[in-house]
């Protein structure tokens, strides 16, 4: 029989669109879109590199949760409000995820609010991050 987990976090809009912030399917982890605000403070930053950080704090948090962490992430889709914010969320992508590779889709999209400038969604599979990765480079040169 299968295992699943479904972890909610007390966010109001959770229990009004019926979601689960993490479902967790024996190993498989989906986590919803997340966006940047604090949850403790309840503040979201202004500045789009410490939004983008609070978004991947708040994923890592809700990994945490079920035995997993960011080195996990297989997937992510990234949600970019405004595209010249794109270079700086690619920045903070790229030192958080540095050797763990996901596959990734970036889009600009209308978000829920314009306070939130980036959302981000991920797929994960506890114990990627421990595996035999092999690199493939289809590069030419």
């Amino acid at each position: 029989m299968v295992d699943v987990i479904k972890v909610k976090t007390g966010n109001k809009f959770e229990d009004w669109a019926s979601y689960s912030r993490v479902v967790a399917v024996d190993n498989l982890i989906f986590v919803s879109n997340t966006a940047g605000r604090n949850p403790e403070t309840k503040e979201i930053p202004d500045d789009i590199t410490a939004q983008t950080e609070q978004v991947l704090a708040n994923i890592e948090r809700a990994l945490q949760a079920v035995d997993s962490s960011l080195e996990d992430v297989v997937s992510s889709r990234v949600y970019v409000q405004d595209p010249a914010d794109g270079d700086a969320v690619g920045e903070v992508l790229g030192k958080r995820f540095r050797g763990i590779d996901p596959a990734t889709t970036m889009v600009c999209p209308a978000l829920g609010s314009k306070i939130y400038r980036v959302e981000i969604d991920v797929t994960a599979y506890r114990g990627a991050g421990k595996g035999n990765t092999r690199l493939i480079n289809l590069s030419a040169s």
